[in-house]
């Protein structure tokens, strides 16, 4: 893979970042539909009984429910071959039910790496590490 595909591929997640920061689950699902190869293949918890895109479009309606104001903050990426790398830090102020917790009022900020990987211009495979241990000690959920 050429440096400008490297370079391509981290603008696509650039445009996806933006399409989350939105709050449109609408813009995010076209997104989805877009640039996401529909058997990708998703390693970060997901809602049981789905895979592919519907599994990714499923996980931003429930966080964008729950956290409508969601922001994903871009700290670094990293793009080498058909692989880019982001560390995020992302923050909301949980305003819908979330993993049985219903809504609190209060602001989360976690952190979490994703990896993607790319073929054929689309996103194939997503790799994922969500501090969730620290959202839900910040939603009250467990004990700090």
């Amino acid at each position: 893979m050429s440096a400008t595909e490297a370079i391509s591929n981290k603008a696509k997640l650039e445009r996806f970042h933006s399409a989350t920061n939105s709050g449109d689950p609408h813009a995010v699902e076209r997104f989805i539909d877009e640039l996401v190869a529909p058997d990708v293949v998703f390693h970060a918890p997901v809602p049981t009984g789905l895979t592919g895109a519907a599994a990714l479009k499923r996980v931003w309606a429930v966080l964008l429910r729950a956290y409508p104001d969601l922001h994903v903050a871009v700290e670094e990426t990293i793009a080498e071959g058909d692989k880019v790398v982001a560390r995020n830090t992302v923050t909301g102020t949980h305003l819908g039910a979330y993993q049985g917790v219903p809504p609190t009022g209060r602001t989360v900020r976690y952190s979490e790496i994703f990896i993607f990987r790319f073929a054929g211009g689309r996103i194939a495979e997503i790799r994922g590490v969500v501090d969730v241990l620290t959202q839900l000690r910040q939603l009250g959920a467990l004990p700090s």
